[in-house]
């Protein structure tokens, strides 16, 4: 069955009385060789077990059956069971898990499932939970690697270098834990209902520590976050408003004592950068 055909979606759907769901973010692919790609990207094979987050009618799924050891698919979309039931029968490897990525404890289900295997995650991400998805993926140490579809804009974003003027808390995140690479992009006409919008596929690597030492990580990201609170104001002003336990005087000294400049936005920060100044404030406050 070619998954990614859309007469064969379509007859597979209605056979199984399935409607579209706005609000769960459902596109399935329809160009055969997107998913194929995905999965090869993921770099998943014999010795993987991988994660899949909602897995639609499974073209992803079958792509990544035929490479790793193992495939434990999250579905929330309890009428997408008996669909994938039938698509995923021809693979004895894939288990179709009902359930909220957002709810369930990964960790143990990668545990669970993936025993002598090496936990990676590969997905086409709906693009409302993007953001939240992956911060459980990145406080989830157990998994070497997440492949995933997501919003071009989006992706390019994670995939920018921190310091640069489209990067933000979020990006600087995810860079403290995982390198990131934009691999290639998807159009909307690849979907069946199209998007408004392009995606583009992100994959993410985990370090073997993280970018920068700091002693504080807590504070650490506490500083981060802050220096983007007010995205249009300097970074002095915007920590000033974050950090209400720090004088405006004191923040202004840490960032002189940095070497930067007085007038200096939050964005232009590398992670080398905002450890410095973290550590310099945590200083200033003994």
């Amino acid at each position: 069955m070619n998954l990614c055909d859309e007469k064969t979606i379509r007859e597979l759907l209605g056979r199984h009385g399935f409607h579209f769901s706005k609000s769960m973010g459902q596109n399935f692919l329809i160009d055969p060789q997107i998913p194929a790609d995905i999965a090869a990207a993921s770099g998943a094979d014999e010795t993987c077990g991988v994660l899949e987050i909602g897995p639609g009618i499974g073209p992803l799924t079958a792509e990544l059956a035929q490479r790793a050891g193992k495939v434990a698919a999250v579905e929330l979309d309890l009428s997408l069971l008996p669909v994938l039931s039938e698509t995923m029968s021809p693979y004895p490897n894939v288990e179709i898990v009902p359930g909220d990525v957002m709810k369930l404890d990964l960790t143990a289900l990668a545990e669970e499932k993936f025993q002598n295997l090496t936990p990676l995650v590969c997905a086409n991400l709906p693009y409302n939970i993007t953001t939240p998805v992956l911060t459980r993926l990145i406080e989830a140490p157990c998994f070497a690697s997440f492949t995933v579809l997501i919003q071009r804009e989006v992706a390019q974003r994670l995939a920018f270098p921190p310091g640069s003027r489209d990067s933000g808390s979020f990006s600087l995140f995810l860079q403290y834990y995982m390198e990131t690479e934009l691999l290639f992009q998807v159009p909307r006409e690849k979907f069946l209902p199209a998007p408004k919008v392009t995606s583009a596929v992100l994959r993410c690597v985990r370090r073997p520590r993280p970018a920068v030492a700091v002693n504080d990580e807590a504070f650490f990201f506490r500083c981060v976050r802050g220096a983007f609170l007010l995205r249009r104001k300097t970074l002095a002003n915007s920590l000033s408003a974050a950090l209400p336990d720090f004088s405006k005087e004191c923040i202004q000294e840490a960032i002189r004592r940095c070497g930067l400049p007085a007038d200096i936005r939050g964005e232009r920060l590398t992670l080398e950068n905002f450890a410095e100044l973290s550590a310099i404030l945590a200083e200033l406050a003994l």
